[in-house]
């Protein structure tokens, strides 16, 4: 294939695609560039049909360090286990894409992004999507694209919307958007948002949905380029599943059976019941019809339960568990729920239990990233675990999967607009979700859960927040949009919806769609349901817990903070670290020292106020008529030392340790007494001179010694050791000798 480029702008960015040069023996390969960010998307399809009942895909995004001209860290030096953000990549990546495959395709497919260089202006991620699409299509390929992604930001000045902003737009955006789909429908939607309103959301999706089309008519361009280039593209021939008409009418015979086996609240009895209808129905046919159909039998018992379920909703307005369309199964939120933590909130929705613990920690604490993103770390940091036992189920426990930090990130990113700033509240903020029990929903109860773990824990945020996943039934010519939706409706439904914010505005929102029907209209009755659905949720949130806590809880660590001159921050630390590791060896708090002079102190049961005493005296400069118990530390012919603060001393003349005259300090002050001084001066040097308080009379054998060492010092000439001479030691005048 000769080498075809395409460049063109929109909105303000410099985009180019490319083929033809690079990764030449994949199915397709396109070279993506916004600005200087730069992602190599490659896909491979194996020639031979997996014997699967669900789609082989796999996408997998590699970030490359040499991409910032960074050289990774650890002992091997080399790009390992991807990063969150990398991983959060890849799931945005594939969520577009899988939908857009026909039915019945079987062949693996792995889709491949490297990041080769990020020019630390403009985002590699979002751009991937259409790096794929173009791929697949050059590649020729079967599937419904051209698809884009684009980020979708709001200038908080101008209220102007922005199109896959910069890094530093971004900083002054409200909204941060990300749309993927076709020129037609919304198939793939991730939102953080600062508390914005359902109208402006939908006006923001709606220019999202005019820009991807924009994109996918340049990508068009593009292949048209590529046409000229080297021929038409060849769609390859790959052999899909269809169904086996003897087949399908065997099993939707009993279509009613698999009806009334799905109307059961409880997710264990159903699930039984169902397995047991599909056991019975399969066990209706031979054991060789068994072998010939048993991928097609799979797919059309799932068929099955997906059609009765759906046609159920749509039909009678009832759901399996009895619910209606908008109902929210019962609640159950219970705040400081654990002893010892800092805060603990239970939030159950249904059979949905997610426990939430928050902790709180030093501001050093912060989590760094070490991505090629211009993003150092982030101090409020949310953790979810979806361990096996949540559905009943056995399984290896290890590190977490794609799906587990997805929707720790959608949490996370949920509660990041109400965390008080660092000034306001200066900690690190870490809360692990515990998910005890699952049928859906789980990341909204994680949502639910984090609001009353971070208020028991005395976090001040702004304000509380909950969350709901919302549901979508397209079926013979209706639409349904269901609220609170369970594990089923979410898998055999055509739209996953979470939406989460407070009272004021949206702060979060996820979706999956799978329905080409998604309008406007139903977007907004889907929010506004939402709506109405979180706000039910908060009020029975508040009524456990109204608001944040007035303080932190004993057990957490109490954070003091004071600013220093920075001339001052080496005599905190002192040579080699030995001042401060002896503060906090004494008292047992942490102190940790900013640059600027700021320090921050945490401890619990007064070892914070300790330590804080402890560096105030030692920064503190002694005042001209202030008075202080001193230690004497050091005794000289002229004076005495005391130690007024640690590592201050001030001088004591011998003339000021008594009234009257001293000839030796040590007559009236040693090592180690204390002794009450006021200053007297303090020098441009920061020499202090001290007066004594409370002066003792001099000691009288000290005068008179003094006064008799005076008057044999006066009488005792050079060479005297103040004994009374014998004639022999009297000195003899010289005799001058004569030649």
């Amino acid at each position: 294939m000769a080498k075809v480029t395409h460049e063109f702008t929109l909105y303000g960015k410099h985009y180019v695609l490319e083929t033809g040069e690079l990764a030449k023996q994949a199915t397709g390969a396109c070279l993506v560039r916004c600005g200087d960010s730069t992602v190599l998307m490659t896909v491979v399809v194996s020639k031979e049909r997996k014997d699967y009942d669900f789609f082989p895909l796999t996408v997998d995004y590699n970030e490359k360090m040499y991409a910032v001209g960074r050289i990774p860290g650890g002992y091997l030096k080399r790009e390992s286990r991807p990063s969150e953000k990398a991983t959060l990549t890849a799931r945005m990546i594939d969520r577009p894409l899988r939908p857009s495959f026909p039915e019945g395709f079987r062949n693996e497919v792995q889709v491949v992004a490297t990041s080769l260089t990020a020019d630390q202006i403009h985002s590699v991620d979002t751009i991937c999507v259409m790096g794929a699409s173009a791929a697949l299509t050059v590649g020729g390929v079967p599937f419904e694209g051209p698809l884009a992604c684009v980020r979708i930001g709001r200038d908080v000045e101008t209220g102007t919307f922005l199109v896959n902003p910069t890094y530093e737009e971004r900083d002054n955006s409200d909204l941060d958007l990300e749309l993927a789909g076709s020129e037609t429908f919304i198939s793939m939607l991730e939102a953080g948002a600062n508390e914005i309103s359902e109208e402006d959301m939908l006006a923001a999706m709606a220019f999202g949905q005019e820009a991807i089309a924009a994109f996918c008519a340049e990508q068009k361009k593009f292949f048209e380029k590529v046409v000229e280039a080297n021929g038409p593209i060849v769609k390859r021939e790959y052999v899909l599943d269809e169904p086996i008409p003897e087949l399908h009418e065997r099993v939707f015979a009993h279509y009613d059976e698999m009806s009334a086996a799905l109307k059961d609240a409880n997710k264990a009895a159903r699930i039984s019941k169902v397995e047991a209808l599909k056991a019975a129905i399969k066990d209706e046919f031979t054991e060789e019809e068994q072998q010939v159909w048993s991928r097609a039998l799979a797919v059309e018992l799932k068929s099955l339960e997906k059609h009765a379920m759906r046609m159920m909703v749509v039909d009678t307005g009832e759901r399996v568990d009895g619910r209606a369309a908008d109902e929210i199964r019962p609640l159950m939120v219970k705040p400081d729920y654990l002893p010892l933590v800092h805060g603990s909130g239970l939030f159950q929705r249904g059979q949905t239990q997610v426990l939430s613990i928050a902790t709180l920690g030093m501001l050093n604490e912060w989590q760094r990233l070490d991505t090629i993103e211009p993003v150092d770390g982030k101090r409020y940091i949310h953790h979810y675990n979806f361990p096996p036992f949540c559905t009943g189920e056995t399984g290896r426990i290890g590190s977490p999967k794609r799906r587990e930090l997805g929707h720790g990130a959608l949490a996370e990113r949920a509660l990041l607009p109400v965390i008080p700033s660092e000034e306001e509240f200066p900690y690190t903020i870490r809360v692990v979700s515990e998910v005890m029990e699952s049928n859906g929903s789980s990341s909204m109860a994680s949502t639910c859960g984090s609001t009353l773990a971070l208020m028991d824990a005395g976090v001040p945020i702004v304000r509380p927040v909950s969350g709901v996943a919302m549901g979508l039934i397209q079926e013979a010519g209706k639409t349904v949009v269901l609220t609170d939706i369970q594990g089923l409706e979410d898998f055999l439904g055509d739209m996953d919806f979470k939406v989460c914010g407070t009272t004021k505005g949206i702060t979060a929102m996820q979706m999956d769609n799978k329905a080409t029907g998604l309008t406007p209209e139903i977007l907004r009755s889907a929010l506004m349901q939402a709506r109405e659905g979180r706000m039910f949720i908060l009020d029975a949130m508040l009524e456990q817990i109204p608001a944040p806590r007035e303080n932190t809880k004993d057990t957490a660590p109490q954070i003091l903070t004071l600013t220093i001159p920075t001339d001052k921050i080496r005599d905190v630390i002192g040579s080699g670290g030995k001042v401060i590791r002896g503060i906090q060896d004494d008292t047992g708090a942490t102190i940790d020292i900013q640059e600027d002079g700021t320090i921050f102190i945490a401890g619990t049961n007064g070892a914070g106020e300790a330590a804080m005493n402890r560096i105030k005296a030692i920064v503190k400069v002694p005042e001209v008529g202030e008075e202080y118990t001193g230690r004497v530390v050091g005794v000289q012919a002229f004076g005495a030392f005391v130690e007024l603060l640690p590592g201050k001393d001030g001088l004591l003349h011998i003339s000021r340790v008594a009234k009257g005259r001293v000839e030796k300090v040590e007559d009236v002050l040693n090592v180690g007494d204390e002794v009450r001084v006021v200053v007297l001066d303090v020098d441009e040097k920061g020499k202090i001179s001290l007066d004594r308080l409370d002066k003792p009379e001099a000691p009288a054998a000290a005068v008179r010694s003094n006064s008799s060492n005076d008057s044999e010092r006066r009488t005792r000439r050079p060479g005297d050791n103040g004994k009374p001479a014998s004639n022999n030691q009297r000195r003899q005048p010289r005799r001058h000798h004569e030649g």
